[in-house]
C-alpha cells in the first residue's frame, strides 16, 4: 500500500509526488491518458518529421518557479533552449513591438513607438528587480503566504505598496495608457493579459500582463529542448529514481472515503488502490468535488457554490502546422521571436474578448503564434517550421460574430472554418504564409477535453483568472488552499491557488498540506468555518 495516491500524472500531480518521495513517502500516480503528463505533452502527430506540442509550449512561470527549480531537472535531463527575440506584436503598418531578453533592446524598440516609452518600461522593470523575487513567493505559496508577504511588506514603504497593490489590480488598458504614451507597451501589456482570460478592460488584467512581461524580460519565454514532453519525462524520471510510479491507462471514477478520510481511490477497472496516509487530486475542482467525491462527505454550501458560482475560462482553440519555410512576416520584428501577438491594436483585443463575453466566436480572432523550430532548432529539418496558433472562443456559443455561423458543435466543418479563420488571421500579417504548410492538425475544445480531461470544453487556466475567482476565492469562497473538507484529501491542480500555469505550485502546495497533515488543517480550519458554514448562502 502506497503513502499517497496521486490522481492525474499532469505537472501538478508529477510535482506533489515528487516532493512527497523526497520526504520519503512511497507514491503511486494514477494517469487517464496513455502517457504522462498532462497539458504537457508533444507528439509527431502532424509530420513524422516535425515535433508539435499539443497544448503548452513556452515556461516562463517554470523558469521562475521555486519549487521546479530545487528539482534540478538539468540532472535528468533537461535541458531549455530560447528563441532569439522572447515576444513580438506586429501591426499592421509594418510597426512592430519587441520583448528582448535584453532590457536596452526592449527600450529601444518601445522608443519608436513614442519618445518616453523606452524608460518608462525601465522603470517598471527596476521595480520588478526590487519586488519581483518576493512577488513571486507570494504567489507560488499557499494563502495566506505569511513568509513571503512579510518578506515583501519590508521590502516596499507603505506608498510604495500601494502603488504596488494599484498595479496589480489596474486592468491592461488603463495600466497601458498611464505608463506609456505610444502602441508598443500597451500592447505588450494587454496581449499578456490575455494569455489568461483577462480583458483588457478586466480588473487585474495589468497585473498579470505585468507579471508575465516582467517574466520575458528576466526569464524569457524558455522551451524544453526536444519539446514539451522532455519537462514531463524529466519529472517522471525523477520521481521514478525515489522509487514512486506512474501508471497510464488508469481512470479513477472514485476517491473512497471511510469515517470523513481518504483512504483510497477506485478506478474504471473496478480495482481499488489504497492510501495510507493521503490522496491527492491533480483533476479539476468540479471534477473532485462533483463527481469522484460522493456528495455525503462534502458540506452542501461548498457544493452549491461550485455548482452555481465556479467560473471556467474560456475555451481554447489550436492549430498546430507543419511548415516548410519560416513564417514570411511583413514586420522585421517578428522574425526570430519564439511568440508572437496578432491583433490590430488594443481596441481590437476588446472587440475580441468582448464577443466571448457576449457567447460569440470571435470574427478577428487574436491569435498567440508560437515558431517553436526557431525558439528550438531540434523540432523540424532545417529551413522548415513547426508552429501552432491558438486562439480562444466561448465556453458557451450563442452565435458566430464571423461569416461562417459557427454554433460550437465543432463537426468537421466548424473546425476546417474556424482553422481557416485564424490561418486568415496569420496570412494578413505573414502574406504567403498559407503556401508553406505542409500539414496541419486541428485541436479544438472537445479535442483538447478527450486529451486531458482537466481541459474541461477546452479551458487551459483550470478555471477563470478573474479577481473574483483568486486567493480564497478559488476554487469557491473559503477555499484558497490545497485542504478539502475531507480529511487526508487535497486539491493539487490549477484549480487550486495560484492557478494556472505550468509552475508546480498546486501540486507542491498539497504535496507540503499532505506532509503537515493534522497542524496545517488546524491553521486553516477557523477561516473556512467562517466563510463556509452548514447553511449559509455562498453569496
Amino acid at each position: 500500500m502506497p503513502d499517497a495516491v496521486v490522481i492525474g500524472a499532469g505537472p501538478n500531480g508529477l510535482v506533489a509526488a515528487n516532493v512527497l518521495a523526497d520526504a520519503g513517502w512511497s507514491v503511486e500516480v494514477l494517469e487517464e491518458q496513455p502517457e504522462p503528463g498532462g497539458a504537457v505533452r508533444s507528439d509527431r502527430g502532424v509530420d513524422p518529421a516535425f515535433v508539435n506540442d499539443l497544448f503548452s509550449s513556452f515556461y516562463p512561470l517554470a523558469a521562475a518557479s521555486p519549487v521546479l527549480g530545487a528539482m534540478r531537472l538539468a540532472d535528468e535531463g533537461l535541458r531549455w533552449s530560447h528563441a532569439p527575440r522572447v515576444l513580438a506584436h506586429p501591426l499592421p503598418d509594418g510597426r512592430c513591438a519587441v520583448l528582448d531578453r535584453e532590457v536596452g533592446r526592449t527600450a529601444a524598440n518601445l522608443d519608436t513607438f513614442a519618445p518616453g516609452d523606452g524608460a518608462a518600461w525601465r522603470e517598471l522593470y527596476e521595480g520588478w528587480e526590487r519586488v519581483g523575487a518576493d512577488l513571486l513567493g507570494c504567489v507560488f505559496t499557499p494563502f495566506p503566504p505569511v513568509r513571503a508577504g512579510l518578506r515583501l511588506a519590508a521590502r516596499v514603504r507603505a506608498a510604495d505598496g500601494l502603488r504596488l497593490a494599484r498595479t496589480m489590480l489596474l486592468p491592461a488598458r488603463r495600466l497601458g495608457e498611464e505608463t506609456f504614451a505610444g502602441d508598443g507597451g500597451r500592447l505588450l501589456l494587454a496581449g499578456n493579459a490575455l494569455h489568461a482570460d483577462l480583458s483588457p478592460e478586466s480588473a487585474l488584467g495589468g497585473g498579470y500582463g505585468w507579471l508575465l512581461c516582467m517574466l520575458a524580460q528576466s526569464y524569457g519565454f524558455p522551451v524544453p529542448v526536444g519539446g514539451a514532453a522532455a519537462l514531463t519525462g524529466a519529472l517522471v524520471r525523477r520521481l521514478e529514481r525515489r522509487g514512486g510510479s506512474v501508471r497510464c491507462g488508469e481512470r479513477v471514477t472514485q476517491v473512497v472515503v471511510r469515517g470523513g478520510r481518504a483512504v483510497g481511490v477506485r478506478m474504471a477497472s473496478g480495482e481499488a488502490v489504497p492510501a495510507r496516509r493521503a490522496v491527492l487530486a491533480d483533476v479539476s475542482a468540479p471534477a473532485l468535488f462533483l463527481r469522484l467525491v460522493a456528495a455525503e462527505h462534502l458540506p452542501g454550501p461548498l457544493l452549491d457554490a461550485l455548482r452555481r458560482t465556479f467560473q471556467w475560462d474560456f475555451s481554447t482553440f489550436k492549430v498546430d502546422w507543419a511548415l516548410d519555410g519560416p513564417v514570411p512576416w511583413s514586420a522585421e520584428g517578428a522574425v526570430g521571436a519564439g511568440t508572437v501577438h496578432l491583433a490590430d491594436d488594443v481596441d481590437d483585443l476588446t472587440l475580441f474578448a468582448a464577443q466571448i463575453a457576449t457567447r460569440h466566436v470571435p470574427a478577428r480572432p487574436f491569435a498567440l503564434v508560437g515558431q517553436m523550430t526557431t525558439a528550438d532548432a531540434t523540432r523540424s529539418p532545417a529551413g522548415t517550421e513547426s508552429a501552432w496558433a491558438y486562439t480562444h472562443v466561448p465556453q458557451e456559443i450563442r452565435g458566430d460574430a464571423g461569416p461562417d455561423g459557427l454554433t460550437g458543435v465543432w463537426d468537421r466543418r466548424e473546425r476546417e472554418a474556424m482553422a481557416d479563420r485564424v490561418e486568415a488571421r496569420v496570412e494578413r500579417y505573414a502574406p504567403g504564409f498559407r503556401a508553406l504548410i505542409r500539414g496541419r492538425r486541428i485541436l479544438a475544445p472537445p479535442t483538447l477535453r478527450s486529451l486531458d480531461a482537466n481541459l474541461e470544453g477546452g479551458a487551459i487556466n483550470g478555471g477563470t483568472t478573474a479577481l473574483h475567482q483568486q486567493l480564497v476565492f478559488r476554487p469557491a469562497l473559503g477555499a484558497g488552499r490545497p485542504e478539502t473538507p475531507v480529511r487526508g484529501l487535497y486539491l493539487a491542480s490549477s484549480g487550486a491557488h495560484p492557478g494556472g500555469g505550468v509552475h508546480g505550485a498546486p501540486g507542491a502546495n498539497a504535496a507540503r498540506a499532505a506532509l503537515h497533515g493534522p497542524a496545517a488543517r488546524r491553521a486553516i480550519s477557523s477561516l473556512q468555518r467562517a466563510l463556509i458554514r452548514p447553511g449559509r448562502s455562498p453569496h
